[in-house]
C-alpha cells in the first residue's frame, strides 16, 4: 500500500500548550507527513495564536505547513494582512474556507460588509496576489449543512476549483462508500483535482458522535456497536479507534486513494497509532 499522510492541528490557548504542540508534531514528524495544517480562530479571533502556533510548528516539525484563512468576519484587507503575515513566515499553503457564523454552524452565514461573498472569491484573490500559492479547499461528501442539495453543494465546489483551488480535503466521515460516491459525482460533475480523505480517529465516541450528527456526517451502526461499552476506557477506545480509522484507509487505498488528512485534535499518541497500523511509522 502506498499511503502519504498529513495532520491538522489546532493552536493552543497557552505558552505552555504551544511547548506541548510543538512535542506533538514533533512525534508526527515520524510519519513523514506531506504538511502540517494549522486551523484559524473563527472570524479571525486570536489570529495571532495561529501565527505563533505556526511558527512553532516549523520549528519543531520540519514538514512544510498550511495556514488555515477563513472568509467570516473579516474584510478583504484584513485577510490580505494575514496572507502577508502567512507568507512572512515561509508558509505557502493555505487552507482557503468560509468559516462558520459565530453563533455555530446551523446559523446564516453573513458575509463582512467589506469581505469576500464566499470562498471561491477567497481563494481568487489569495491566487491574484501570488499564484504559486498552494491552496486547499473543503468539501462535503454528506453535503454541507447549509446547502440545498447535492448538486448546489457540487456547484460551490467546482466554483472553488475554478476560482484556483490546487485539490479539495473532506469533511469527516466514517463510511468509505459514501465518501467513494461522492467523488464519482465530483468527476461527473467536471472537477478534477485531487479529493483528499479527511479522516477523524475517534477519540471519544460520545463527543464524536455529537460533532457528526452537527456536521451531518453518518456514523455507521456497525461503527458504533464498536465502542459500545468502552465510554470510559480510553486505552481501549483508543485501540478501536486507531483499528478502524486504520481500516479506513486501507480501504480507500484499495479504491485508488493516495493520501489521507488526519484531523489529531493535537492527539499524537491516536494519529501514530493509526500510523502504525499503516506501516508509515515503525511499530
Amino acid at each position: 500500500m502506498n499511503i502519504s499522510v498529513s495532520f491538522e492541528v489546532f493552536p493552543p490557548k497557552t505558552p505552555a500548550g504551544l511547548d506541548t504542540l510543538a512535542s506533538t508534531v514533533s512525534r508526527l514528524a515520524s510519519a513523514g507527513p506531506a504538511f502540517v495544517s494549522v486551523t484559524y480562530g473563527a472570524g479571525g479571533t486570536d489570529r495571532h495564536r495561529s501565527f505563533e502556533a505556526i511558527g512553532r510548528v516549523r520549528e519543531a516539525g520540519g514538514a512544510p505547513v498550511a495556514g488555515h484563512l477563513t472568509c467570516v468576519g473579516q474584510s478583504r484587507d484584513e485577510i490580505d494582512e494575514v496572507l502577508d503575515r502567512y507568507l512572512a513566515l515561509g508558509v505557502e499553503h493555505v487552507v482557503a474556507l468560509r468559516g462558520d457564523p459565530p453563533a455555530g454552524v446551523d446559523a446564516p452565514y453573513e458575509p463582512h460588509p467589506d469581505g469576500h461573498r464566499s470562498t471561491a472569491e477567497l481563494v481568487a484573490a489569495i491566487k491574484a496576489r501570488r499564484s504559486d500559492i498552494d491552496v486547499s479547499v473543503s468539501a462535503y461528501p454528506e453535503r454541507h449543512p447549509q446547502s440545498p442539495t447535492d448538486a448546489h453543494d457540487l456547484d460551490v465546489l467546482a466554483a472553488k476549483v475554478d476560482a484556483g483551488a490546487d485539490r479539495a480535503i473532506s469533511q469527516m466521515f466514517f463510511d468509505d462508500d459514501r465518501f467513494l460516491a461522492f467523488v464519482d459525482r465530483v468527476r461527473a460533475h467536471g472537477v478534477e483535482v485531487p479529493i483528499v480523505p479527511g479522516i477523524f480517529p475517534i477519540h471519544s465516541f460520545p463527543a464524536v458522535a455529537r460533532f457528526a450528527a452537527r456536521c451531518g456526517a453518518t456514523i455507521p451502526s456497525s461503527v458504533a456497536d464498536r465502542f459500545d461499552g468502552v465510554d470510559d476506557d480510553p486505552d481501549a477506545t483508543r485501540e478501536i479507534a486507531a483499528d478502524f480509522a486504520a481500516q479506513q484507509i486501507r480501504h480507500l487505498a484499495d479504491h485508488g486513494v493516495e493520501h489521507v488528512h488526519l484531523y489529531t485534535l493535537n492527539r499524537a499518541d491516536l494519529a501514530l497509532a493509526v500510523c502504525r497500523r499503516l506501516s508509515l511509522v515503525p511499530a
